[in-house]
């Protein structure tokens, strides 16, 4: 996201905040948030200097608005392949990238960095995934995350089933880096 813009959308602002867009609506439909609509249009625009007194405010951590990017956290014991995510994805995509080996850092760390994208193993030694994503889908600040799930031991049939569960998307293992910046991509597409 373009960090000189003087105004943000409402998509923009839920973004830095990690909230769904409907919240940042709500927000500045109750006066909390102050912007103005777009004339003869429902679009709403947020001057950066009001969000940053908003966020303030309200204990929002201003790390969205220093940064502005993608969010990742790669939750895998494999430390091979969460060095390279995290250089490549790091690096070369320029996301921020966290990286956790069990569910229960991945639980601690959500709450602290609010990523976008989750890419979660499902074969972790430690953990059961299902009480990882049950918390990102019930946690209200935690509310437009999408989970890519990534296996290398299930069948397609197993793998496409795990969109029913809660998965946005699926990788299948190995894969290609581009590839994980594809999902990424599309799960942020999803969303704003």
């Amino acid at each position: 996201m373009p960090l000189d813009k003087d105004v943000l959308t409402t998509g923009e602002v839920a973004k830095i905040c990690n909230v769904a867009p409907r919240t940042v609506s709500k927000w500045f439909d109750s006066g909390q948030l102050k912007g103005y609509k777009i004339p003869g249009s429902k679009d709403r625009r947020i001057p950066k200097g009001q969000l940053i007194k908003f966020m303030q405010v309200h204990g929002i951590p201003l790390d969205g608005i220093t940064s502005g990017n993608t969010r990742v956290l790669i939750v895998d014991d494999e430390q091979e392949v969460t060095e390279a995510l995290h250089k490549v994805l790091g690096e070369q995509a320029k996301y921020d990238v966290k990286v956790a080996s069990s569910t229960f850092a991945a639980g601690l760390e959500c709450e602290r960095f609010k990523p976008h994208v989750i890419l979660l193993d499902l074969h972790l030694n430690e953990g059961n995934c299902n009480d990882l994503v049950s918390l990102v889908r019930t946690e209200d600040d935690l509310a437009i995350t999408k989970i890519i799930a990534m296996s290398g031991k299930m069948s397609d049939v197993q793998l496409n089933a795990l969109k029913a569960q809660g998965f946005d998307q699926v990788l299948r293992k190995p894969f290609q880096i581009r590839q994980v910046i594809q999902s990424i991509e599309l799960c942020m597409s999803m969303v704003y």
